[in-house]
C-alpha cells in the first residue's frame, strides 16, 4: 500500500512530531491537536493518526488509520468504509496493566490498609497476609492484554482462569472457558479481572448474573468501563458478591461528580491510567505498522472490524 500523506491529530502531536522528524520518513505530515483537523485535511491524508475520530473526522481519502490506544471501539463504531485498514498499538499494554493489577491486589492481600489502620490507632496485632499462590482468579478476555496479565499471575502460581467468546484454549491459563461456563468458577474466585473490549458482544455483559456467583470477591476492571452493568455491580458491592473493586475505565469518562462510585469505601478509581501511550511507544508501533503497510508485509496489529478488536 502507498501512503503519502499523514494526518496526527491527537493530544501527543508535538512530541510525536519531534520523534518522527528524526527518523527522516519519505512521508509527507501535518500535526495537529484533535480538535483543528478539517475536512480538507481528511482529503488530503492517506493515514491518520489519533487515539479516536476526531470531532470533524472523515473518512476521506483516507486508506488507513492507526489507534494510538489498544481500545478501538470509537472507531468500529463508525459506519466503516470498507477498503480503510484500522491498526492499533499493541506495544506495553499487557505489561503495564500487569502491574496495576499485581500492585492493587498485593495490597489487598498484604493488609495494607489494615495495618495503616493499625499504625493510626497504635495497636499492636498480628494479623496473617494471604499469599499469591493462594489466590484464584477468574479474567475475562484472552486476547494479547489478558494472556499477558495471566502469564505475569501464573508466575506467582496463581489459579487463572480465562472467560472469552471462543473459550479457545490459551498459553498461560490453567482453563479457559465460554461466558456460559463461568459461574462454576466464579464461586471460588478471589479475583476477577476484565481486559474485555467494548463490541456489542460486550455491552454490559457483566451485570448480575456474573456478579451474583461471587462471595466476597475483588474486582479489577482495566478493560472497558460500558462493559460493565453499573447497577448490578453497585449492587453487587452493597451486598457482599464483591468486597472490593478497582476501577480504572467508566461508561462515562471523565466520571461524573454525580457517580456514586465516589461515595464508596470499598471502590478505588483511577482515571483511566493502568496503560496510558507514552510518545516513545505510541510512535515505535506506528513507524513498525507504517513499514509493514508500505512495503506490504503482513500485519500483527489490524482490527477485525466486525469483531471489534
Amino acid at each position: 500500500m502507498e501512503i503519502k500523506n499523514i494526518l496526527v491529530a491527537n493530544r501527543l502531536y508535538k512530541e510525536i512530531k519531534e520523534i518522527v522528524e528524526k527518523n527522516q520518513l519519505d512521508q509527507n505530515f501535518r500535526y495537529m491537536p484533535e480538535e483543528e483537523a478539517t475536512y480538507e485535511d481528511f482529503i488530503w491524508a492517506d493515514a491518520y493518526v489519533g487515539f479516536r475520530p476526531t470531532p470533524n473526522f472523515h473518512f476521506g481519502e483516507l486508506k488507513w488509520i492507526h489507534s494510538l490506544a489498544a481500545g478501538v471501539d470509537r472507531f468500529v463504531s463508525l459506519k466503516w468504509k470498507n477498503d480503510v485498514v484500522l491498526t492499533r498499538t499493541i506495544d506495553m499494554f499487557g505489561k503495564k496493566i500487569g502491574e496495576y493489577c499485581l500492585s492493587y491486589m498485593l495490597k489487598d492481600i498484604q493488609l495494607h490498609d489494615e495495618f495503616s489502620e493499625l499504625q493510626l490507632n497504635q495497636t499492636w496485632k498480628v494479623l496473617e497476609p494471604k499469599s499469591l499462590q493462594s489466590q484464584h482468579v477468574v479474567i475475562f478476555g484472552t486476547g494479547e492484554i489478558g494472556s499477558y496479565l495471566a502469564k505475569i499471575l501464573s508466575f506467582f502460581n496463581m489459579k487463572v482462569i480465562g472467560v472469552s467468546l471462543s473459550g479457545s484454549p490459551k498459553e498461560n491459563f490453567e482453563r479457559v472457558v465460554k461466558f456460559d461456563e463461568a459461574p462454576e468458577h466464579l464461586k471460588s474466585a478471589d479475583w476477577i479481572i476484565s481486559t474485555l473490549p467494548f463490541t456489542h458482544a460486550t455491552n454490559k455483559l457483566l451485570d448480575k448474573n456474573i456478579f451474583n456467583y461471587l462471595h466476597n470477591a475483588g474486582f479489577i476492571n482495566v478493560g472497558r468501563g460500558a462493559t460493565v452493568d453499573d447497577d448490578s455491580l453497585l449492587y453487587a458491592l452493597e451486598n457482599g458478591h464483591i468486597r472490593k473493586a478497582i476501577l480504572d475505565v467508566f461508561t462515562v469518562e471523565p466520571l461524573p461528580g454525580s457517580s456514586e462510585f465516589w461515595k464508596m469505601p470499598n471502590v478505588i478509581i483511577t482515571p483511566h491510567i493502568s496503560a496510558l501511550t507514552s510518545p516513545e511507544e505510541g510512535v515505535n508501533c506506528f513507524l513498525q505498522t507504517l513499514s509493514m503497510i508500505t512495503t506490504n508485509q503482513p500485519l500483527t496489529n489490524v482490527v477485525n472490524i466486525e469483531k471489534g478488536y
